[in-house]
């Protein structure tokens, strides 16, 4: 490649991740990207299993490899996911930011495909690649390989009239059915490439991830705040990369089968994720939107809350919280207004 291309930061955020970092570390080690352009930024969250011994031992594999630098923090304060990775970004010299989580796996071609994209487009905040899953599991058996095709993970976030957000392709076998790159409405979490001049754009209150949310979902709010600040978002299937998720790795079907997925998820999750997407809406959603799509909305809110009601009342013990978050969130949601570039219209187009 020429020496045009510009330096890459890979930024992990870990906490007692050691069955998983050392495949997601071979996986950075093996990228066609030229290494002298590649840095690899990583903080531990205050892991008590052998992580840091793990990463450690990595340095110097990744110093003999010829990575542009190597930068390992051990925190004894836990950022969460997001506010790890804006510790992370205060750290890095990268023009782009591969967010990887430690259970995900890049096809070695990764990085150059998904640079490739970002180059042709300065407007672009951020690639979501075709991510598969798989099971951490299955690599323990002799001779497995990971593979092209299978089960699809996520290939980004699509949002309902109704605020329902889905993972696009979650759990369907791929078919060929998402081969082609598309503009979609946020870059999931789990490996999104993002632009760092866009991700330092959306800063809100001195924050880029919302410290308040400090787990789950909010990739969906930096996800909506990017659209809100006029950076587009776009789907590119050559940009691959396998998810071992730890909550559901297949799709609803019917009612029985939402229930035995959601029990699948662990309480804390089903609590943070519910409180959270609620803050993204107060914080990010147009009031003309919202009032354009309220009997839909309403009908959600109200079937979603008499099922807690009945089947899952520990998750709205986060209902103080969300009542106590409710004027920081509109504080935010003021600075956000203030800055959208984007037409409620435009955001709006996104709502199937």
């Amino acid at each position: 490649m020429s020496m045009t291309n510009p330096l890459v930061s890979i930024n992990i955020a870990v906490l007692n991740g050691e069955k998983y970092i050392h495949h997601c570390l071979d996986s950075v080690l093996i990228q066609t990207y030229p290494s002298d352009l590649i840095e690899i930024n990583i903080l531990d969250n205050g892991s008590i299993d052998d992580t840091i011994k793990i990463i450690t031992d990595y340095g110097l594999r990744i110093k003999e490899k010829g990575f542009s630098k190597f930068n390992f923090i051990k925190s004894k304060l836990n950022f969460g996911m997001w506010g790890g990775q804006e510790e992370l970004l205060n750290q890095s010299d990268g023009k782009y930011i591969i967010v990887l989580s430690v259970d995900v796996i890049m096809e070695k071609d990764f990085v150059l495909n998904a640079i490739h994209v970002l180059e042709n487009d300065s407007k672009l905040g951020a690639i979501q690649g075709k991510i598969y899953q798989y099971n951490i599991r299955d690599l323990e058996i002799e001779n497995w390989k990971l593979k092209i095709g299978g089960t699809i993970d996520s290939c980004g976030f699509k949002i309902f009239r109704s605020r329902r957000a889905i993972n696009i392709g979650h759990g369907e076998p791929d078919k060929g059915q998402l081969d082609k790159p598309s503009a979609i409405f946020g870059v999931e979490g789990a490996v999104p490439v993002m632009r760092a001049e866009a991700l330092r754009d959306i800063r809100v209150l001195g924050e880029i991830a919302d410290h308040d949310l400090f787990w789950y979902a909010e990739d969906l709010d930096i996800a909506w705040r990017l659209q809100m600040a006029g950076w587009k978002q776009y789907y590119e299937p050559s940009v691959i990369a396998w998810h071992d998720r730890q909550t559901t790795k297949r799709s609803r079907h019917g009612f029985l089968d939402f229930i035995a997925i959601r029990r699948a998820i662990p309480l804390r999750k089903r609590r943070l994720e519910w409180r959270n997407i609620r803050c993204t809406i107060i914080k990010n959603d147009y009031i003309i939107n919202i009032l354009k799509d309220l009997p839909y909305i309403l009908f959600r809110e109200i079937a979603m809350f008499g099922y807690l009601l009945i089947f899952e009342t520990a998750v709205l013990a986060e209902l103080p919280t969300l009542i106590k978050f409710a004027p920081r969130m509109l504080r935010k949601r003021t600075e956000i207004m203030k800055r959208a570039k984007v037409s409620p219209a435009q955001i709006h187009s996104y709502f199937s």
